[in-house]
């Protein structure tokens, strides 16, 4: 946790509030954000699914979840089953970025690709169908 009157806090409270891409990658920016919802796009959508498909501790997922939530951009939706079950969908913001996402996965894809990168064939946005079965 950052001292709000570090020069490093400040900074980041300026252009968080002068640039809206800085504002936008500050809305998710974690190491496993971006992924978390894109799978929770393609179905993924419970604590358990998201944990087979993101190789993070699940206290990591926990946190990342969490962040998401509070940023506005998933909606947790807690059922009173046995055992109980949790499921997290994309609100309209979430949605409003998938476009973004996509632009995202084919840039690093090509941009992978020039780097004769062995993982460059993988593609995020094509593991739908496996996520689905």
């Amino acid at each position: 946790m950052k001292k709000s009157t570090s020069t490093n806090a400040a900074n980041e409270e300026y252009i968080r509030h002068t640039c809206p891409m800085q504002y936008a990658l500050a809305q998710i920016a974690g190491r496993w954000k971006i992924l978390l919802l894109w799978y929770i796009h393609l179905g993924a959508n419970r604590f358990s699914l998201l944990k087979k498909r993101v190789p993070a501790t699940g206290k990591m997922l926990s946190q990342q979840l969490k962040e998401l939530e509070s940023s506005g951009l998933l909606i947790k939706t807690s059922y009173a089953d046995v055992p109980p079950r949790i499921e997290y969908a994309l609100t309209d913001k979430a949605q409003a970025l998938l476009p973004v996402l996509q632009a995202l996965n084919v840039w690093g894809k090509q941009e992978m690709a020039k780097q004769d990168n062995e993982t460059a064939g993988n593609d995020c946005a094509e593991q739908k169908t496996e996520l689905r079965q």
